[in-house]
């Protein structure tokens, strides 16, 4: 089968089980594995898809090394949204040139890092959402490359803290751009106009997904002069095992369609899309307890290691890979943390865990260990990718050590 015959999603059920058993045996608990062929085939599906655009992977859904490596070396540029994330991808080899700094509400020490950064590399592209952003790059000698964030009034994806389209936070306000471009080409060379109307979105966004773009679109081709029209990502995935991927193909013709009277590159930022059924969360059960509502289910990992549930009411698939045609039984999955928000699912027919099961939480490579954190004081989990029969570490699992090692290296602490 050829990579852009690859399946458009990858089920949870997809996985090998034994070589997760292997593997949590290996390496221990929590693990978040990480598939890099699985990386590629999504970028080259849906790069074909669009062959029209350049495509750039967003580096926030997922900035560990070796997969912005994985996706480099398949050909994408990276767009960065914080100067860390340029940091990031530069220590993985990315080249600077082949950098987009998407800057919202930037520090301080981020607008420093990305002016010095274009200061040797003049070919890094600024995207700025606010005038006083401008004042502030001119300030520090910025005349380079810019683009300005649109925020076009109209947002969409799975969730209304992703929505970013509609959300005043993001970019400046539509019915202003055309007076702040007109202006920022007496001091900067303006290059494009970018936009990011949402995340998750799926075959029920579309239309408002069209619509947006349609007044991006129309706005670029009134502004003139532009070498590229940015128009983010916010490509879904489905995270329920019975919902339908995104067709690709008339996600691509819209775009297509919306853009037709714009004279520029068409850029895509994808990053969900790319990673996000690439990568599972093994976690080992510890204890059970059955009560008169649910039988509760508990593991290893918690909203430590994985966010999304607790953060925005998500869905992810969890599967009993040590014995998954066991009869179902309504069970609450839930961590280490003492809240009552540490629970990957409530009441959910899983084949019957038992202690010492291991289960595995799909379409964790998006948004999974980048939300990471130490609350509770836990150590966050170790990742391990594989690529055909290889596997290698490509991010240790800390230690009790890690989490006191800030404070001990601090010259205040006694």
């Amino acid at each position: 089968m050829s990579l852009t015959a690859s399946p458009a999603v990858r089920r949870l059920a997809d996985w090998d089980d034994d070589r997760l058993q292997r593997l949590a045996d290996e390496y221990g608990t929590p693990l978040y594995v990480t598939d890099h062929d699985r990386i590629r085939e999504n970028f080259v599906r849906f790069e074909a898809a669009f062959d029209f655009a350049h495509v750039m992977y967003a580096a926030k859904a997922n900035t560990g090394r070796a997969v912005i490596r994985t996706l480099y070396d398949a050909g994408a540029d990276v767009e960065c949204a914080a100067a860390g994330e340029l940091h990031r991808a530069l220590a993985a080899g990315v080249a600077a040139e082949d950098l987009q700094y998407t800057a919202v509400n930037p520090p301080d020490g981020d607008l420093d890092y990305a002016v010095d950064l274009w200061a040797d590399t003049p070919e890094l592209t600024v995207t700025a959402g606010a005038e006083m952003t401008l004042d502030r790059l001119a300030e520090r000698g910025f005349d380079g490359r810019l683009a300005l964030r649109v925020n076009p009034g109209i947002g969409t994806g799975h969730h209304e803290k992703v929505a970013t389209g509609k959300d005043a936070k993001f970019g400046l306000p539509y019915d202003e751009v055309e007076r702040v471009a007109e202006a920022a080409r007496e001091r900067f060379d303006l290059v494009g106009l970018h936009a990011h109307v949402g995340s998750g979105v799926l075959a029920d966004d579309l239309e408002d997904h069209r619509r947006a773009l349609r007044k991006v679109a129309d706005l670029a081709e009134r502004v003139g002069g532009l070498e590229f029209l940015d128009l983010g990502g916010g490509f879904g995935v489905p995270y329920r095992p019975d919902a339908d991927p995104l067709d690709l193909e008339a996600a691509a013709a819209m775009i297509r369609e919306v853009t037709a009277g714009v004279d520029a590159t068409v850029a895509l930022e994808p990053g969900r899309y790319l990673v996000a059924d690439a990568g599972a969360l093994l976690t080992r059960v510890n204890t059970i307890k059955q009560t008169p509502g649910t039988r509760v289910v508990g593991v290893d990992a918690g909203l430590t290691d994985m966010i999304r549930p607790a953060m925005f009411d998500a869905y992810h698939h969890v599967r009993n890979v040590t014995g998954p045609d066991r009869e179902p039984v309504a069970s609450s999955v839930g961590g280490p943390l003492c809240t009552s928000a540490d629970v990957f699912c409530t009441d959910r027919p899983i084949p019957r865990p038992e202690a010492g099961d291991l289960l595995a939480v799909g379409n964790v490579g998006a948004y999974g260990i980048d939300l990471a954190s130490q609350f509770h004081s836990q150590p966050r989990p170790a990742e391990v990718a594989i690529e055909g029969d290889d596997e290698r570490v490509t991010r240790r699992r800390e230690t009790f050590d890690d989490l006191t090692r800030l404070e001990d290296e601090a010259p205040g602490v006694e």
